[in-house]
């Protein structure tokens, strides 16, 4: 019995410490690869063209487009957090209108959530939908 625990241990360790060294192996990550971390982009996102350096006043209007896509990353940053809060409210809503168990009011309470939750939503993609529309065009 021991020498067959031994084998399966054996075996599956030299099988999956081959596997977790290449899944875990490093790869280098580059300032403009367009970071984003739960699909809010990095503030920098739009920067830097093809990993180059980016020198601001060069030339003119150069510091305008700076401002200008640093904003919009960080408008398009507070939407997307701004629809995490509304899926949030979504499910504290439905959670609710579970816990209601036929109370009128407090039916009536998590309906109000669950309206005001997906109109937010409905804000936050109109929102998302404009800036990244706004970007492309700059």
């Amino acid at each position: 019995m021991l020498r067959v625990k031994l084998a399966v241990f054996l075996s599956l360790f030299f099988i999956a410490v081959p596997a977790v060294t290449a899944v875990a192996t490093p790869q280098p990550v580059y300032a403009c690869d367009g970071d984003s971390l739960f699909l809010i982009p990095a503030w920098y996102q739009g920067l830097q063209e093809n990993c180059g350096s980016v020198t601001i006043g060069s030339n003119e209007g150069d510091l305008q487009d700076f401002i200008i896509k640093v904003a919009l990353n960080i408008v398009r940053a507070a939407s997307v957090i701004a629809g995490y809060a509304a899926v949030f409210f979504i499910i504290k809503g439905g959670y609710l209108y579970i816990l209601a168990r036929g109370d009128t009011g407090r039916v009536g309470a998590a309906k109000q959530t669950l309206t005001n939750a997906i109109i937010g939503l409905i804000v936050c993609m109109l929102a998302a939908a404009i800036v990244t529309a706004i970007a492309s065009v700059i």
